[in-house]
């Protein structure tokens, strides 16, 4: 986060309790320091018109009991899945499915000191998600049968931070990204052994940033994987070849300030609202990597760490970081029209 300079003497790898409360401190101050215009980071336009509108709180959550949202997935009945950190407030995690009236319930109880981050859903209604824990026996990304119970099917490293999760487009392989360990994982949809996929300095962390976090948010979009980096602020896009090796690697832009995960307007489109995380936005990223803000702590943005969009609809979940721990999940309308993307966006 350029506007500020912090300490970043900490181990290496820390408990998962103190990654994410550093985060949150480090979040705390951005807030103060970084203001949130509605404008272009790239051109410092301003917007004419409203890209998000009627921006209402869907779901209020209660922080202190460990529900604070990280991660989102809209479900065919509009119903939402969203993954509970926990850890942040010394609570265990959960999977919680909201409603479209706002009425949640618990569908998956973690373990104390564990963190669910990415979940994602296929065809089947199968749910997987990721488990960040110091167990040997739980880390790694889990499945949910409709009706059933989760089981584990594949296992991560203790001292690695699996954080955004995705299916490819044939339902058949997983990706996930590695905060700590600037790795892609790619695991079978149906259970097998992890392999690092991809690794290397554009999924790592700047050794110089406040929060040292590297891959964050991922995406499985139009035959390539998308990858928000939280410590650089950049957006990567990496083609899968013909043989499931990934090309080379595209930065779609590098003016994402505190990213953490991210959507597609719609599965043809290569526009993308972006979640930043410390400095209480909602950017959009044009596909030529223009940025543009859309939404700030005056819309009620209170640590925003994903998005989901479902026709007009936009999804946020807030962390709720920072005291007074506004945890909560937001809802609003998009005007394509004012995107002013093109019809090739």
């Amino acid at each position: 986060m350029n506007h500020m300079e912090i300490s970043t003497a900490v181990p290496a790898v820390l408990p998962l309790k103190k990654r994410f409360r550093l985060a949150a401190a480090i979040a705390a101050t951005a807030a103060v320091l970084v203001s949130a215009p509605h404008a272009s980071a790239t051109t410092g336009q301003t917007s004419h018109k409203p890209v998000v509108t009627n921006v209402k709180t869907l779901a209020t959550i209660d922080f202190t009991s460990g529900d604070s949202p990280e991660n989102i997935t809209v479900n065919p009945d509009s119903s939402l899945t969203i993954s509970m950190l926990g850890s942040v407030a010394g609570k265990r995690p959960a999977l919680v499915r909201i409603d479209p009236s706002g009425r949640g319930k618990v569908i998956v109880a973690g373990q104390q000191g564990d963190t669910f981050t990415g979940n994602t859903r296929d065809r089947n209604g199968n749910i997987y998600y990721n488990v960040a824990s110091s167990n040997a026996s739980r880390a790694g990304i889990w499945k949910l049968p409709p009706g059933g119970t989760p089981r584990r099917i594949a296992a991560l490293p203790t001292d690695g931070l699996p954080n955004g999760l995705a299916l490819d487009s044939t339902g058949r392989t997983l990706y996930a990204a590695d905060s700590n360990k600037a790795t892609v994982w790619t695991v079978p949809s149906s259970g097998g052994t992890a392999t690092a996929w991809l690794t290397g300095p554009a999924l790592a962390a700047d050794p110089s940033a406040p929060v040292p976090l590297g891959a964050n948010g991922l995406r499985f979009h139009k035959g390539a994987v998308w990858v928000s980096n939280l410590a650089k602020g950049t957006l990567l896009r990496i083609p899968v070849t013909a043989t499931g090796a990934p090309g080379r690697i595209h930065t779609v832009t590098s003016s994402l300030t505190g990213v953490d995960d991210f959507n597609f307007l719609s599965d043809r489109s290569d526009v993308v609202f972006a979640a930043q995380n410390g400095v209480n936005q909602i950017a959009v990223v044009h596909p030529d990597g223009t940025t543009e803000t859309v939404l700030s702590a005056s819309d009620g943005l209170a640590s925003p760490t994903s998005t989901a969009v479902r026709g007009n609809r936009l999804y946020i979940t807030n962390a709720g970081l920072i005291e007074p721990h506004d945890a909560k999940v937001q809802r609003g309308t998009i005007d394509p029209a004012a995107l002013n993307c093109g019809p090739t966006a």
